[in-house]
């Protein structure tokens, strides 16, 4: 997911979690039972996950996001409403949502309703007039006014902006700074978004550009994806940008880089931009098609210090020409951790190992080193008192969330288990795993699983040693080292 910029610069909460693309129906009483009046709920303040306990909301399954915002450079105000649909998974009296900027005004199936929000705290409380019965389907309006940059939550400080260009990306955590949502990966919803801003400057988000509204003062620009995403993968993008377009075996992509750039970097940005749809086009062929209907990227002359997988759209810092292993990178993700999102954040691994790995798979393909080798590199330079091992990947806690060793580490577990299991059994497991999680969640533990049903062999002290050991793994062929 999140590719920090100390590694671009080297070379760079208990849990049953709600899957988002379930359809909710109230539950059919069995033959001969009786109806057992149940009193409405407050929907949970949070959606499980004990690495962030108020992330996301309990009670509620949200289908899509309408955002409709306008935003000020001179003054960093962003005003505007976003109309979510949902459904209610309870009977409830009220909900929550997660978001940080002032509420001026709540509505529920064109009905005022009451709201709580405390200060600048993340949690929004909604009472409807009415109780919402379990299985049924909402329309919920929120008008806002605020400055983003004034906000933090979780030790964040996310709003990324100056006065001539803004740029809404981040992780775990992006979207309460700009729109209200149900703020976890395992609530995934479709979004269309609509930013007013000054005329002549553009605006790029996820999805296709579908209307541009050109007034005398101010340009409204509306973008709207195809496929339901994580709400930390929706993103915008103000400012002046480069911008070109293509087609690549049938996928339009669009790629954009900030004019703020001095010309020699803009010039070297966009000649790594100009990789992306060679680069898509060379993963499918170990993971099969890409998952969405456009593809791209943006380059940002502001510093966020990171890359980030955007859905459809990654957006990177002015890293110059050559860093087409961090391209590889966050569009490894569009395959993992936007197509298949983590059940929950502590199966980071999935996301950001697989991506590293598939770094190693680019370079081997393409006349560099095997990956079988830069595991055994990995393996043998990294010795028992390296921070590389300090850390179960598996379960690395909120702080270690990105550390290298999620990174590094979760891409030699992946190339472990290839030479454990054998070329034709890993690239099943791969493809599988796309195939029958794809447009949904996974979890560590489905994954772990799937790699013992596909490969036939008994896989838990493999998945021990590399997932959940806060030491070296032993030099053996039992854990995929020989």
């Amino acid at each position: 997911m999140k590719t920090p910029r100390s590694v671009v610069a080297a070379v760079a909460a208990a849990v049953a979690v709600l899957a988002s693309s379930m359809s909710v129906v109230p539950a059919p009483l069995a033959s001969g039972a009786e109806a057992v009046a149940v009193a409405p709920v407050d929907g949970a303040a949070g959606i499980g996950d004990p690495y962030w306990p108020l992330d996301g909301n309990g009670g509620i399954d949200v289908t899509s996001y309408r955002i409709v915002n306008r935003y000020a450079f001179d003054t960093g105000r962003l005003s505007g409403r976003t109309t979510i649909r949902l459904r209610a998974l309870q009977d409830l009296s009220s909900f929550s949502l997660d978001f940080l900027l002032p509420v001026r005004s709540v509505a529920v199936d064109g009905r005022r309703a009451g709201f709580v929000k405390r200060g600048k705290g993340h949690e929004l409380r909604i009472t409807p007039s009415r109780v919402l019965p379990r299985g049924t389907a909402h329309r919920v309006v929120v008008r806002y006014a605020g400055r983003p940059a004034e906000h933090r939550y979780a030790g964040q400080r996310n709003w990324l902006a100056d006065k001539r260009e803004v740029v809404a990306m981040n992780e775990p955590h992006m979207a309460p700074w700009w729109f209200p949502a149900n703020d976890h990966p395992s609530d995934k919803a479709l979004v269309d978004v609509s930013v007013t801003v000054p005329r002549g400057k553009e605006v790029v988000a996820n999805g296709r550009l579908v209307k541009r509204t050109v007034g005398r003062r101010l340009t409204r620009w509306r973008w709207r994806a195809d496929e339901p995403m994580a709400p930390y993968l929706a993103f915008f993008a103000a400012g002046d940008f480069q911008v070109e377009r293509g087609t690549r075996d049938g996928t339009p992509w669009l790629l954009a880089v900030s004019q703020q750039l001095p010309l020699p970097q803009r010039q070297a940005s966009m000649r790594l931009m100009r990789k992306t749809p060679r680069i898509v086009g060379g993963l499918e062929q170990d993971l099969g098609d890409y998952p969405f209907s456009v593809s791209g990227g943006l380059t940002t002359a502001l510093n966020p210090g990171f890359a980030l997988e955007n859905q459809t759209r990654p957006t990177y810092p002015a890293v110059g020409a050559y860093a087409e292993w961090l391209v590889v990178h966050e569009l490894a993700h569009q395959w993992f951790g936007n197509h298949v999102a983590v059940q929950r954040w502590r199966d980071i691994w999935l996301n950001e190992g697989f991506a590293t790995f598939m770094e190693w798979r680019w370079n081997e393909r393409n006349g560099g080193r095997a990956a079988k080798a830069a595991l055994r590199f990995a393996y043998d330079t990294n010795g028992r008192g390296s921070s590389l091992w300090s850390v179960e990947i598996g379960q690395p806690g909120p702080r270690d969330l990105f550390h290298f060793a999620v990174y590094e580490r979760g891409a030699m577990t992946v190339q472990a288990l290839r030479n454990r299991v054998g070329e034709q059994d890993f690239w099943r497991i791969v493809r599988t795993w796309l195939a029958e999680q794809g447009g949904r969640n996974g979890s560590s533990a489905q994954f772990e699983a799937l790699a013992e049903r596909v490969s036939g062999e008994d896989l838990q002290g493999f998945f021990e040693a590399w997932l959940r050991t806060a030491s070296k793994p032993a030099d053996t062929a039992h854990n995929g080292l020989r």
